[in-house]
């Protein structure tokens, strides 16, 4: 018999089949249940994949579940969702920290260390981070995606968030990081607060954060990064070190 793939239409695991959605512990009512496209796998499932407790999958479903109340969500609606947390001069914290967007979401709040004032052009930026949450790149985002992105994020070793982070960057997906990757982050992260930070940062700032990142980290000089180089100048980095434990005890 053909397993069920992982975001196959409505569960059938026993703790989630019918009215009763286990992850939130609501009954679910006729109307909701009917725009459900997706349900996740049940809660032993995601505590054995994760590193989250049954009370914080809960926590984390339930935001998840009231921004996509069909399980599953898109590039251009996760770009949506994501473009809440910078309004025109609202507050949200500055790179490296523009994941906070990810934990709000999420229902989970953090006490970022600093914050700038941000223009509402987060777009670019949320299709790199939806890409690297959709690890099996269907085009889609499932609950199980997001809170296996979020434990490793949260939860997981230096070495796994190093490697999270590189996958981020390496946007083809082909094992390394070119100038024009990076080029494009920078990019995409002026675009979010560059004209509103203090102080301002200029033009040219982004292309010069490349230079210096690859002088840093391409180690034999052949204009890419490789996992090896960026893991080995990471670690060897106390900055980087400080900022991959940032998130140790957001929940």
């Amino acid at each position: 018999m053909r397993s069920k793939g992982r975001k196959e239409s409505l569960s059938d695991s026993r703790d989630l089949d019918g009215s009763y959605d286990q992850l939130t512990d609501s009954v679910e009512d006729e109307f909701e249940l009917s725009t459900v496209c997706h349900r996740p796998e049940g809660l032993e499932q995601l505590q054995e994949q994760t590193k989250f407790t049954r009370k914080e999958l809960q926590v984390l479903y339930r935001g998840f579940k009231n921004e996509c109340p069909s399980g599953i969500v898109n590039e251009e609606n996760f770009k949506q969702i994501y473009s809440q947390f910078f309004p025109q001069g609202g507050e949200c914290p500055s790179p490296p920290h523009a994941l906070h967007g990810c934990l709000c979401w999420a229902g989970v709040h953090t006490s970022p260390p600093h914050t700038v004032r941000l223009p509402p052009d987060s777009s670019t930026y949320a299709t790199f981070l939806f890409n690297a949450f959709d690890t099996d790149h269907d085009g889609s985002v499932s609950f199980e995606d997001f809170v296996s992105g979020l434990s490793i994020i949260l939860r997981g070793t230096i070495d796994d968030r190093l490697n999270w982070a590189f996958n981020l960057y390496d946007l083809n997906k082909d094992g390394c990081i070119t100038k024009e990757e990076m080029l494009d982050i920078m990019k995409s992260i002026y675009d979010m607060m560059g004209k509103y930070t203090y102080p301002a940062m200029r033009e040219e700032a982004p292309r010069e954060h490349v230079e210096n990142f690859f002088q840093k980290m391409d180690r034999n000089n052949d204009g890419v990064v490789t996992i090896e180089e960026f893991l080995e100048s990471c670690q060897k980095d106390e900055n980087i070190m400080r900022s991959m434990q940032l998130f140790d005890n957001v929940i």
